[in-house]
């Protein structure tokens, strides 16, 4: 029941990419035939409205134990973007293979923009999951990560952290030959 199909299409497309991410059904359908057609698409469950979010949030958490390959990637993961590999576990970011070495919030700051890479990443949310709270002066604290960040991406034309006015950031990455 969504604009333009429906979550059981959505659900072959997502098979049809990648036949190892897990999904959950959330709907209202509520008929054992729906159901039945959501698990046989592959879907790792299948939760109907009106729902507990607590029950939900402990849904989640089963799948991603039951898939840990599809939890957010966090200690150990690489980034990738144009010219720089950003390896979060060893706070390093490398501009053609030479690593320099960035602060803890740096990291936490950049990671979040590589995880919502060529999209919009919210600042007040940015600002809550990095320290804990919303605050003004907080988010000031982070506009200076985010200045500091430039200045190390700046060496590669296709790597730029951009402004969206009142909103956040975008974190763009432009690919080979664009």
């Amino acid at each position: 029941m969504l604009p333009d199909s429906d979550g059981f299409a959505l659900a072959r497309k997502i098979r049809q990419r990648d036949a190892q991410l897990p999904f959950l059904f959330l709907t209202a359908r509520s008929m054992k035939e729906d159901k039945l057609r959501g698990y046989a698409l592959g879907a790792e469950d299948f939760i109907t409205k009106p729902f507990c979010e607590e029950e939900l949030l402990c849904r989640i958490q089963v799948v991603l134990r039951r898939n840990p390959q599809s939890e957010a990637p966090t200690v150990g993961h690489v980034f990738h973007l144009g010219d720089y590999t950003f390896n979060y576990e060893q706070q390093e970011l490398a501009y053609r293979g030479k690593p320099v070495r960035i602060t803890q919030k740096e990291n936490e700051v950049l990671r979040l923009l590589c995880l919502h890479r060529n999209r919009i990443l919210r600042r007040e949310e940015a600002v809550e999951q990095i320290y804990g709270k919303r605050d003004y002066f907080l988010g000031r604290s982070f506009d200076v990560f985010i200045s500091r960040l430039r200045k190390l991406l700046k060496k590669d034309s296709r790597v730029s952290i951009e402004n969206v006015f009142k909103v956040g950031f975008i974190l763009k990455v432009a690919e080979e030959g664009e």
